[in-house]
């Protein structure tokens, strides 16, 4: 059974046909990124964007502390990855995104977007959605259960645009793991824009500027 998740919405317009599904990092909620919204840059479109909150769940690596989660982690190695917690949140964002198309924003107008954990889910669920989305921005991330990628990518998000971003001074999810994902994905074929800031794991002002500039393009 797919989880249905509360979510926080905002539309720059009425009636609109655009759609951003951003999902936040660990710990954090809905609220997290919502403030941007009015700081970005947007093409003169009615969008919607739609801010998730993710399950409360225990997180091993924080001691087994219960808190809002995509999936947990045990520790920062990638041979301990929770398939199970990332293929339910991969998921309950399908269930988002035919929620979305219901209400007026086809495939073609749907971007994915999420930071740290967010991020990882983003990538998750684009690149395997069976219809042509309009882009996926992964914040401060990485490709989760990547040796799966190549066999079960779908052939419609081959050519999507993504945006990747990263902090250098980056000390949760090292700027090292973040270009072993950025290889993995130019590897596959993928159209991967990468910009890296002096920043640690977080964002900057630059950073949204650039966000803004490419929402602007793949929805413009």
């Amino acid at each position: 059974m797919t989880t249905q998740l509360d979510c926080i919405e905002m539309e720059t317009g009425p009636h609109p046909s655009a759609s951003v599904i951003w999902l936040h990092g660990l710990g954090a909620d809905g609220n997290d990124f919502a403030p941007l919204v009015t700081e970005l840059q947007l093409p003169q479109r009615a969008i919607r964007f739609v801010f998730p909150n993710a399950p409360r769940m225990p997180v091993t690596i924080n001691g087994g502390m219960v808190m809002p989660a995509w999936y947990d982690i045990s520790d920062t190695a990638i041979r301990h990855e929770d398939e199970d917690g990332v293929r339910a949140s991969q998921a309950a964002i399908e269930a988002l995104i035919r929620r979305e198309i219901g209400r007026g924003s086809p495939a073609g107008n749907i971007v994915l977007a999420g930071f740290s954990q967010g991020g990882a889910i983003a990538l998750q669920t684009a690149l395997r959605h069976p219809d042509r989305l309009a882009g996926v921005m992964a914040l401060s991330t990485y490709v989760p259960l990547a040796d799966t990628l190549a066999d079960e990518a779908s052939s419609a998000n081959r050519d999507v645009p993504i945006f990747m971003a990263h902090g250098s001074m980056d000390p949760v999810i090292t700027l090292a793991r973040a270009e072993q994902s950025r290889r993995l994905l130019q590897g596959l074929g993928y159209r991967v824009q990468w910009r890296s800031y002096a920043m640690a794991h977080a964002v900057c002002a630059e950073e949204i500027a650039d966000v803004g500039g490419w929402l602007g393009k793949v929805l413009g």
